[in-house]
């Protein structure tokens, strides 16, 4: 089992998918990946708000959304700026109301909310979640 606290060995996406136990994270990689050509890249963080090995997926230079591994489940962090905060109001209400939530209890900083979503299943959270990396994907 990969230690997701040690800088000194970095972990491959498999071992990774190993370490969450769920069929769901190697499904959201590869939807990631085909729909938007992105590139996954292994990362270690050492803020203090969530050290540690995590998968960002990134396209052109952009950062689409950062997975953090868990045992079971991964949480996305998906980014809401300024360009794509107006588009995102306007589907918030079509989505479910967890996200719906989630966006309401983050506070705003430097004109960006940074939601961490919890994905266990392929459900309306996880389409959600993907309409949210696409509306960043496509912000201009």
């Amino acid at each position: 089992m990969i230690d997701l606290q040690n800088r000194g060995i970095c972990p491959t996406l498999d071992e990774i998918g190993t370490y969450i136990r769920n069929p769901l994270f190697e499904t959201f990689c590869l939807e990631i990946k085909e729909r938007h050509g992105a590139k996954e890249m292994i990362e270690f963080s050492s803020c203090s708000w969530e050290s540690g090995w995590n998968v960002k997926f990134k396209k052109s230079g952009k950062n689409l959304c950062t997975i953090y591994p868990r045992e079971s489940f991964f949480t996305v962090l998906v980014v809401v700026g300024k360009k794509e905060k107006e588009l995102v109001e306007t589907i918030l209400p079509d989505c479910t109301g967890e996200l719906q939530e989630i966006y309401a209890r983050t506070e705003e900083g430097n004109g960006q909310k940074w939601l961490m979503i919890d994905l266990e299943d392929q459900g309306d959270l996880f389409r959600d979640v993907l309409r949210l990396i696409e509306i960043r994907r496509n912000a201009k």
